[in-house]
């Protein structure tokens, strides 16, 4: 469709910490600074792993526990070295089909609320079942990038 797309992703292993309790805003940014010092060298085999984009956060109806992610680069998909930060994880995320809105700009909480209102909407709207409790937020720039910034939110196909 114009508006969105569906897209299948294969199964992927994310390097993730929950933030509880503070403003999306806050959880992003604290989350971030976790999941970089993971990246810098603060795991067990001290190793320096390559930036990758997207960055996610899990955003649940009503609540204020927010997942923060980065992808694991492909080389390390196999065996990423373990996080030493008892907050930071990995996970293994399933094969899914998701429905993806894109938009530009830099992404505000409020922003990303708003483009998943109006995907949700639009999906409802032509009759596409999705998982409507929760959805992800994905930041593709640095917040150096100024201009053809690239944001989306996704929502699980049932």
């Amino acid at each position: 469709a114009k508006d969105y797309e569906l897209r299948q992703y294969e199964t992927a292993k994310w390097v993730s910490t929950v933030i509880r309790g503070e403003t999306q805003k806050e959880a992003m940014r604290q989350g971030f600074w976790k999941l970089f010092h993971y990246i810098q060298g603060k795991n067990e085999k001290e190793m320096k792993i390559d930036m990758t984009v997207p960055v996610t956060c899990l955003v649940k109806s009503g609540c204020t526990d927010f997942k923060i992610s980065f992808f694991v680069p492909f080389e390390h998909q196999d065996c990423p070295p373990q996080p030493t930060d008892a907050d930071v994880f990995i996970e293994e995320r399933k094969a899914a089909a998701l429905f993806v809105r894109s938009f530009g700009g830099f992404a505000s909480p409020e922003k990303y609320a708003e483009e998943a209102d109006t995907l949700a909407r639009t999906l409802r709207n032509r009759g596409q079942p999705f998982h409507e409790d929760f959805f992800y937020t994905a930041g593709y720039d640095s917040p150096f990038k100024l201009f053809n910034r690239h944001n989306e939110v996704w929502y699980f196909k049932k």
